[in-house]
């Protein structure tokens, strides 16, 4: 199947409940948490790794659109220093990875629906949110995913390289890239 996809800024569409529900739907469906105590934790869990940077760093947001115009995948990203943001403070290995942070500041969270994966359009987001963050004077780009993730060759593929492991176990693993 070779069917369209193209990649448009967040702020430029028009976000009708739809759309909302198709974002959250990818979201969910990447993660690795699956399950919720209550509605109140899979809000807090949404807020935290997708919501505040709709909210704070539109800017830097971008969605992949099929043929017809449905959402199949997003990402979303900050420039600001995580270890260095207030907003950020809720996510404590950050603090534990400032040194690295501070070099590559900016960074992101990318998630496509499974049957549009490993067509080359995760990549596709990278380099919108790499352009941007170059134009607004970032210096790189970091992910923080589990050492023993699938995502962790996806992020390889597209120029990341491993900086550090962190975590009590060393479970979490530093990927970036400089610009």
């Amino acid at each position: 199947m070779s069917e369209t996809v193209s990649i448009c800024r967040y702020r430029d569409v028009d976000l009708t409940p739809e759309r909302v529900a198709e974002i959250d739907r990818i979201f969910f469906e990447s993660s690795n948490t699956k399950t919720f105590p209550s509605d109140e934790a899979r809000a807090a869990f949404r807020e935290r790794w997708l919501g505040r940077y709709l909210v704070h760093d539109p800017a830097f947001a971008y969605l992949a659109r099929d043929g017809g115009g449905r959402i199949v995948g997003y990402l979303v990203g900050a420039i600001d220093d995580p270890a260095r943001t207030p907003r950020f403070g809720d996510i404590p290995y950050f603090a534990m990875l400032g040194a690295q942070t501070k070099r590559y500041p900016a960074h992101l969270h990318v998630n496509i629906s499974p049957e549009f994966r490993n067509r080359g359009i995760g990549g596709r987001l990278i380099s919108c949110f790499i352009a941007d963050a170059k134009a607004a004077d970032a210096t790189g780009v970091h992910v923080v995913t589990s050492a023993g993730s699938a995502n962790v060759s996806f992020y390889n593929r597209n120029g990341f390289e491993e900086i550090e492991r962190t975590g009590p176990d060393g479970s979490l693993v530093f990927l970036a890239r400089s610009f």
